[in-house]
């Protein structure tokens, strides 16, 4: 029986042994084995080397990434269309120039209409009016002489000048000054029956002489383009007054109380025989003079500071 045994034993073990070997051939062709085993990438930083943010400071905004196949700052195009981009970026347009400075303000780019005195005919014959205006002021004891007419391109004009000399009996005018006949008269009517009495209530004194700085000019206002007064030979600007006894008065924006009070009466009553008045106080060209002149206004305003 062991004998039996052992043979079918021996019969069948080749034949098992086929089998797990077909067995096993099978398994090893249903499961497929990888060729290559995958190798894990290893994370590398963003373009440009950005460092990792510390902890707990500012996070840092990661780069916008790169278009395929273009450059850092490059918007991707959809569909692989190229960009429409021009050959270079459009430069901002550049403001207009200015225009050169011409050297005048607003102001005094407007035209002034021509002062119609610039442009009066002058008769070979003394007017009526200017002979009767000497004829004033020789019976008020005003010494002066004639000179010839003044006249400029740029308008100004004297067509009848006279040199002065005194305001009347006993005033001295220092130094002489050029002035039309108007001026004249009016400045010695004031000086007899202002100047003269403000002297006599102020300090007891008579009035000797009355120093002038301008008269006659041929220039434009100060800072402006209309022409002076002064350029007509119809301002006259006062700076000093000698009294009889020796006493000397200037025009000045600080004096004692006496000249403080002689001057100022003498100021506000010149408003009205002269259309215009200025002093110290108007501007800091009037500082040191007082000036008179007989600007023709509207309506026979003034205009007193």
């Amino acid at each position: 029986m062991k004998k039996f045994s052992h043979g079918i034993f021996a019969t069948l073990l080749p034949a098992l042994a086929m089998a797990l070997l077909c067995v096993n051939s099978a398994k090893a062709q249903s499961m497929a084995l990888p060729q290559k085993v995958p190798v894990p990438k290893v994370f590398s930083p963003p373009a440009g080397n950005i460092p990792p943010a510390r902890l707990g400071g500012t996070p840092v905004p990661e780069p916008r990434p790169d278009a395929e196949g273009g450059k850092t700052g490059e918007a991707a195009t959809p569909n692989g269309e190229d960009p429409a981009t021009p050959d270079r970026a459009p430069l901002p347009e550049k403001a207009p120039a200015r225009a050169p400075p011409t050297g005048k303000s607003q102001d005094t780019d407007k035209v002034e209409p021509p002062d119609p005195r610039s442009n009066a005919p002058r008769s070979a014959i003394m007017p009526a009016d200017e002979a009767a205006c000497r004829a004033r002021l020789n019976a008020l004891g005003v010494r002066f002489e004639e000179r010839p007419p003044e006249s400029s391109t740029s308008g100004c004009a004297l067509p009848y000048p006279i040199s002065v000399k005194t305001l009347g009996k006993g005033i001295e005018l220092e130094p002489d000054a050029l002035m039309n006949c108007s001026l004249a008269e009016a400045a010695a009517r004031f000086a007899e029956n202002i100047i003269a009495p403000a002297a006599r209530n102020t300090y007891g004194e008579e009035l000797k002489s009355v120093s002038q700085v301008s008269a006659y000019a041929c220039r434009p206002r100060n800072g402006a383009a209309k022409l002076s007064e002064h350029a007509f030979g119809n301002a006259l600007d006062i700076g000093h007054f000698s009294l009889s006894k020796g006493t000397e008065i200037d025009v000045e924006t600080a004096p004692d109380e006496k000249a403080a009070k002689f001057l100022a009466d003498i100021r506000k009553a010149a408003c009205g025989p002269f259309k215009t008045v200025l002093g110290p106080g108007s501007d800091a060209d009037h500082a040191r003079h007082l000036h008179f002149d007989l600007e023709p206004r509207r309506h026979g305003g003034t205009f007193c500071e």
